[in-house]
């Protein structure tokens, strides 16, 4: 095993705040690297390249409460920006991609409501291929629905995993290579769920072979629940228990895999020779009895409307929070790090007394992100700014973040902020 241990030390920058730039002299990671067979392990002990935390600036926003057609947002299902900084938006209400210039100028509407050539059934995700199309999956269809901006040239490509598929929200992924990757349920015969499957697609649509994330043999702590079926048929099925580990993946844009489960701070990115395994020290976030009793009476409301007379049965719910919610693949490769983070109560202002699912309590907790340089190397920490939605979720390229926020008023835009460390 080969082992080493490095102190990174970044030279302070005058400014008082920059875009990104390192934080005070001598306050860079220390790393301890280790070779474990095809594994190279990148741990964080301490410290980061930023020195302090950074926090997001806003640059540019998109959509208003009233205005032109094309700035008023339904339901802001996805986004995606390309090279030269265009932003296209996916209105999941509409059905059509919206597409925005840098300064925010729009351009065009790309598709639109129906089932006809280049119109969608349904819309929840967008992405832009490396030769330029725009890509959007339209799950009814069954379909991934491409269009050539500025040429108004459609094309359709259809999918199957060769199994029952039924609409939800899937993800489309698409890499550097010309990749496209379909993210499709997957169930048995009998209709019972069974799992997610990845069906890559070559640059002309066809079909490659199907892909499982990995970790697929993690089962979450859980609590059973009876469902009744047709013909007095039962079937149990799992819940996970709230505030415990689970597994997490994306893709890159090299169509790899970045995974992991949140049992510990450990995510895997593979690459040609192995694995690079990102690993940080971190502490534990707490989990109050309140905030414990509050998950518990919600999961035991929300499973008594299918078994009424249903009792917990699984473990408890865990007194501090996993390291880890999610993960993000930026542009640049870059791995952004969703964190869990200390929650409070907070009364609910639209509370509806006759609605059993409406909560007069609330326990939110704020975003924050740790993020990483594809070799592992610990930047540091970003805290995302009131409004900011981890869904659908932000592009992360470099120094900027493009993301939907929502006012008080519940009005969605797209808004193109700038990482700044303050120094």
């Amino acid at each position: 095993m080969f082992h080493r241990t490095l102190f990174i030390s970044i030279i302070a920058t005058p400014l008082a705040a920059c875009a990104a730039e390192p934080g005070p002299a001598g306050a860079g990671p220390q790393v301890v690297t280790e070779t474990r067979g095809d594994t190279t392990v990148v741990r964080t002990l301490s410290g980061s390249v930023w020195g302090a935390d950074a926090r997001l600036v806003p640059e540019l926003s998109i959509g208003k409460m009233e205005g032109p057609d094309e700035l008023l947002f339904g339901r802001i299902a996805s986004i995606a920006v390309d090279d030269e900084g265009r932003i296209h938006v996916l209105d999941g209400q509409a059905l059509n991609v919206r597409v925005f210039d840098p300064t925010g100028a729009y351009i065009e509407t790309l598709g639109g409501p129906g089932e006809g050539p280049g119109e969608l059934s349904s819309a929840e995700s967008v992405v832009l291929l490396a030769d330029g199309r725009v890509a959007v999956d339209d799950q009814f269809g069954r379909r991934v629905q491409l269009y050539r901006a500025g040429r108004g040239e459609t094309e359709a490509w259809p999918y199957s995993a060769g199994i029952v598929i039924v609409p939800s929200q899937h993800q489309l992924y698409a890499d550097r290579h010309g990749r496209t990757f379909v993210v499709v349920p997957q169930f048995s015969s009998v209709g019972d769920f069974v799992r997610y499957v990845i069906v890559p697609l070559d640059s002309h649509g066809v079909p490659q072979d199907t892909l499982l994330p990995p970790g697929g043999d993690f089962e979450p702590p859980s609590v059973e629940l009876e469902l009744v079926m047709g013909a007095g048929r039962a079937q149990t099925i799992s819940q996970p228990v709230p505030l415990t580990a689970r597994r997490y993946w994306t893709l890159n844009p090299d169509g790899r895999f970045v995974s992991g489960v949140s049992t510990a701070y450990r995510i895997d990115m593979q690459r040609d020779d192995g694995v690079l395994r990102i690993e940080r020290a971190y502490e534990p976030v707490a989990v109050s009895e309140a905030e414990r009793s509050y998950h518990r009476e919600r999961q035991t409301r929300a499973l008594r409307v299918t078994q009424p007379d249903w009792e917990w049965n699984g473990p408890p719910i865990p007194e501090t929070k996993p390291p880890f919610r999610g993960l993000v693949a930026g542009r640049d490769g870059r791995i952004w790090v969703r964190l869990w983070t200390e929650a409070s109560p907070e009364e609910n202002e639209d509370h509806d007394p006759g609605n059993p699912r409406s909560e007069p309590v609330t326990w939110p907790s704020r975003l924050r992100y740790d993020v990483f340089e594809p070799d592992g190397t610990y930047l540091g920490a970003v805290n995302p700014p009131e409004g900011f939605a981890d869904y659908p979720q932000p592009v992360f390229d470099g120094d900027d973040v493009w993301a939907v926020t929502r006012d008080a008023l519940g009005i969605e835009r797209v808004v193109r902020f700038r990482i700044e460390v303050d120094g």
